[in-house]
């Protein structure tokens, strides 16, 4: 029975969903005015884990994660830079796919942007002003008042008399100190701007994500989830317009809320300079000596990140891969191994607890070791077969553990990577058509890359020949 931790209701639940077969999950995205830093991987290596672990005990997930392609820090990096805001954006998706690709997360089913949205949200818009929960404030922005909604923070349970006022906007412009913009009016610069009907302008950004779940799920879904840093403003200010523009008494059932990345034990952020950028970190460390890390601390937790800790994440990885080598997988007709995955599960389901479950990849690691010695080695190849299913759920052990072991540093560079895995994917296709031909033109093509393909009943794995 999976149990998770909603921060609406700040304590553990049992997971309802609303259709019996299906999950609908929203995330947060990026904005992209710069590249990816470790504090965005984690998150979406959570949520990854997350969406893994669903699919693992029999979920369809619908999974959407939006990008905010039109904001003030993306105007001001675009100016900066001498580009137009739709090459900055372009560009800084283009190396946000290029990491979260290295880092191997599910795509999601609908990634959109707001500028694809706007639209929806001059209609959501709309709603909320004829409901009077939003006004045109003198300044031409059109604001939502916090005082027609009498749950506000709710979601942040904070009082709304003890709220941080927002002083970059111009109180004397709003009815009450604590509103919050909804489209932003501004007629200077019309490159920047969209048509509405207050006028040239753009959207605020808390509408964006009530409008584009909207679109996607309707006035209720399952999960919404991002990091905790979102908690307040942005999903409490979504949780106010939602609910108000459909009189609806909840927004989504569930919030799922990653805890910060700390460098050096202070908090990560780029105006004090002290970020880990991804693409930096894929350069040094494979995807999964990364993904080890991220989920190496309950993800409710913050975690803190050194140079160190990829080394010892990435030694735990050996010791794991260690136990692997030399064993082959096999099927298990007599519930050998059961026992681990009841731990394994009970671990996840109790509000994903990855450290718990890594517990259980080592027991049975130290399990394999033991039968090693003994010369075991039908239990051997049980115990392997287990340890990588289970860690694949996880996202971990899709290596070959020679590939894995043999390497101190990437030896594939990124280019090649990029190539490997188009034409793994293509293989795999024509395999499961029993387009052998190709599928053996393919594994040639590979070998002559230096690259050499193995394939389990879990896929295809490969790993970079040694000369």
């Amino acid at each position: 029975m999976l149990k998770i931790y909603n921060t609406l209701h700040r304590k553990k639940e049992i997971f309802k969903p609303i259709n019996p077969k299906k999950i609908n999950i929203y995330i947060c995205g990026v904005t992209p005015y710069d590249f990816c830093h470790i504090g965005h991987g984690r998150t979406f290596i959570i949520f990854d884990m997350i969406i893994r672990y669903f699919k693992h005990i029999g979920y369809e997930v619908n999974y959407i994660r939006n990008i905010t392609d039109i904001d003030d820090k993306i105007i001001n990096q675009a100016i900066l830079n001498k580009k137009t805001i739709f090459t900055l954006t372009n560009d800084m998706i283009k190396a946000m796919n290029k990491d979260f690709k290295l880092l191997n997360l599910i795509l999601p089913n609908f990634e959109p942007k707001v500028t694809e949205c706007i639209t929806e949200i001059i209609n959501f818009i709309k709603k909320l002003i004829k409901k009077n929960h939003a006004y045109i404030a003198k300044n031409g922005d059109v604001m939502f008042n916090i005082k027609t909604y009498k749950n506000y923070g709710c979601l942040s349970h904070q009082k709304i008399n003890y709220l941080k006022l927002n002083t970059r906007i111009n109180v004397s412009s709003k009815v009450n100190c604590e509103d919050f913009v909804l489209w932003k009016y501004d007629a200077s610069n019309q490159t920047f701007n969209f048509k509405s009907p207050w006028g040239y302008g753009r959207p605020g950004w808390h509408i964006e994500c009530s409008a584009m779940s909207y679109k996607y799920f309707g006035k209720k879904f399952d999960i919404h989830g991002g990091g905790s840093d979102l908690i307040f403003p942005h999903h409490e200010n979504e949780i106010a317009q939602s609910v108000c523009a459909y009189d609806s008494e909840s927004y989504p059932n569930y919030w799922i809320h990653s805890g910060m990345v700390m460098l050096n034990s202070v908090k990560m952020s780029k105006s004090l300079g002290n970020v880990f950028i991804l693409k930096n970190i894929l350069k040094k460390y494979d995807s999964e000596t990364i993904r080890y890390f991220a989920l190496s601390s309950h993800y409710r937790k913050p975690i803190n990140c050194t140079l160190k800790s990829f080394d010892q994440a990435e030694s735990a990885l050996r010791h794991l891969y260690k136990a692997l080598n030399n064993t082959h997988e096999i099927e298990d007709n007599t519930n050998y191994t059961k026992e681990y995955d009841i731990s394994f599960c009970n671990a996840m389901n109790n509000d994903f607890n990855t450290p718990k479950a890594y517990s259980i990849l080592f027991k049975i690691a130290q399990k394999i070791n033991f039968y090693k010695k003994n010369r075991k080695d039908k239990i051997v190849n049980l115990l392997a077969t287990k340890l990588r299913k289970l860690g694949n759920i996880l996202g971990l052990l899709n290596n070959d553990s020679s590939y894995f072991l043999n390497k101190k540093t990437p030896t594939i560079s990124t280019i090649e990577l990029d190539q490997i895995n188009e034409l793994i994917i293509i293989r795999n296709n024509a395999r499961k058509e029993k387009n052998w031909i190709l599928a053996d033109k393919i594994r040639e093509r590979l070998k002559k890359m230096d690259i050499l393909i193995e394939d389990t009943l879990k896929g295809s794995f490969f790993k970079k020949k040694h000369k």
